[in-house]
């Protein structure tokens, strides 16, 4: 399923124009005026190999009456429901404006990827614009021409970074065919075998090897699933590859391999688990794809029982990162164990395409973590925070935690490896993606951090930071006032109940003092205090 891709903004910004360029189409008018668009419109387009649902929506107006802009305005946060990503533009000409920042406060309460365009960054007006967009909190913005279409390969790994993270169910179409590819040694009895499949000797076949040159699809139907066969050419090793039109062949299977969904390696079971069928294994699991091991010519093999099971031991001990892909022995010539091949696919496929939830993996990991924790590297423990899936075929799963970058490899494998056994994934390839939950802000080097928090004389600076400004504006005075100052004496400080302020009454020798509650406090020479509170108690 395509990933939908909502494009939004204020009026006139120039949506509706990358609209008419990613579908390729004239669908959208496009006009100088602002407010042509009114309604969200939907089209199926592609940038790069990426196939996207787009929907173009109205400028973003900031009313909330019973108008018709209030109703554009319905449209636009209908289409922010619906879209799994957002790009978000602004006129890199006219700079950010308050209406930007507006539309840029509701784009933050969505929890949505979005990607932050300036559109009209084709002249010299628009650098300043540019600059000004980072001020709206999305990143780095992507410069980009709607019109003239400069900056579609930035705006294409814009969205392959954003949608990353983006779980995108493929849901099967009823007339999409699951597309198998035959691959293997030259001879091993590839044409052969699809030639037994369909019934039909569709392929040309032959005691000699290297007959199949190009890649065939040859299209199926079983128990009413639609199936593309493809042909593939024999891969011999690189170094015995001399020939040109052989590499091109050798190029065509791969690319067979690439947009393959299952793959089927056919290997002599005389010969099996040669250098070159563990190299197109891996191929075919570094790519991605399910994978299904065919034994051949096993009409012929007179102790199948022992032989199946050290095939088995083969594999599991040469690929372990495919462990519990399904094992077919058959023979195409006979006919003997064929029927067993189909079943064995459609399983591979369907554990390719397996959704695990949310909840459960998060009960997964918090025991895979308890039953191993991560090691401690550099002192450091490693903390796994929560787990998700974010695409299916092949499996795909991304870890939060701190510190990603030093989570080891061995430990990586060691929760592939349980994923694969807790929720029944035998033989599938899934990849992990461990990534950061985030900077802290507060790290040495972040952008809180330091004594370049408390700049100025703020009443709220450390003591140690008011006493390096006072030191440092000390330093920059001329040298004769400096050297005053660092003569100059302090003063001592005369304590407050202390304060030599006293005056004394008329024809009596008693100083007059302020008292602790607020009243006159006499002390005569003798040394006693009377207080001059009314109602106090007289000594």
């Amino acid at each position: 399923m395509a990933l939908k891709v909502a494009i939004v903004g204020r009026p006139n910004v120039g949506k509706s124009t990358l609209f008419n360029r990613l579908v390729g189409k004239r669908l959208a008018l496009v006009d100088d005026r602002p407010g042509v668009t009114r309604d969200r419109r939907y089209a199926d387009g592609n940038i790069g190999d990426m196939d996207l649902t787009l929907i173009d929506t109205a400028g973003y107006e900031d009313v909330a009456d019973e108008s018709l802009e209030a109703r554009m305005r319905e449209q636009t946060e209908a289409a922010l429901d619906d879209a799994e990503l957002i790009m978000f533009m602004m006129d890199a000409r006219e700079g950010v404006t308050s209406l930007d920042r507006i539309f840029a406060e509701r784009l933050r309460k969505v929890h949505k990827p979005v990607i932050l365009l300036a559109n009209k960054s084709e002249s010299r007006e628009s650098g300043g614009g540019v600059g000004e967009a980072h001020a709206l909190g999305f990143g780095e913005p992507v410069a980009i021409s709607a019109e003239h279409g400069e900056g579609m390969a930035d705006l294409y790994a814009a969205i392959v970074n954003a949608s990353q993270d983006i779980f995108v169910e493929e849901i099967d179409e009823p007339d999409k065919p699951i597309r198998i590819a035959v691959i293997g040694r030259p001879n091993a009895g590839k044409s052969t075998l699809i030639n037994r499949l369909i019934g039909d000797d569709r392929l040309l076949t032959g005691p000699e090897a290297g007959i199949t040159r190009d890649s065939i699809s040859v299209d199926w139907s079983f128990e009413g699933k639609n199936i593309r066969l493809v042909d593939t050419a024999g891969m011999r090793r690189k170094a015995r590859v001399q020939e040109k039109l052989e590499k091109l062949s050798v190029a065509d299977t791969i690319r067979a391999i690439t947009f393959a969904e299952v793959v089927i390696l056919m290997m002599d079971k005389d010969d099996a688990f040669d250098t070159q069928d563990l190299q197109l294994a891996d191929l075919v699991e570094r790519e991605g794809r399910a994978l299904v091991y065919v034994a051949s010519k096993w009409d012929l093999e007179e102790e199948p029982q022992s032989r199946m099971a050290k095939l088995k031991a083969m594999a599991e001990d040469k690929l372990p990162q495919l462990k519990g892909s399904p094992f077919v022995a058959l023979s195409s010539h006979s006919g003997r164990g064929v029927e067993r091949l189909m079943p064995a696919v459609l399983q591979a496929y369907d554990t390719w395409s397996v959704k695990v939830k949310t909840k459960d993996l998060n009960t997964w990991l918090s025991m895979a973590t308890q039953r191993h924790p991560p090691p401690a590297v550099d002192g450091k423990r490693i903390k796994p925070k929560y787990i998700a899936q974010t695409k299916a075929r092949p499996p795909t799963f991304v870890l939060m935690a701190n510190r990603a970058e030093a989570m080891p490899e061995h430990y990586k494998r060691y929760l592939v490896n349980s994923i694969r056994e807790s929720f029944d994934l035998p033989g599938t390839p899934i990849r992990l993606n461990v990534k950061s939950s985030g900077n802290n802000p507060y790290a040495e080097g972040g952008a809180k951090s330091g004594p370049e928090r408390f700049k100025g004389a703020a009443k709220t600076a450390p003591r140690r930071v008011q006493k390096a400004e006072k030191e440092e504006a000390l330093s920059r005075l001329p040298g004769k006032a400096l050297e005053q100052k660092k003569a100059r004496k302090a003063q001592p400080k005369m304590l407050g109940g202390l304060k030599a302020s006293a005056s004394k009454k008329a024809g009596s020798s008693v100083a007059v003092q302020k008292g602790a509650r607020g009243g006159a406090r006499q002390v005569s020479r003798s040394g006693r205090v009377r207080t001059g509170q009314k109602g106090g108690v007289k000594r």
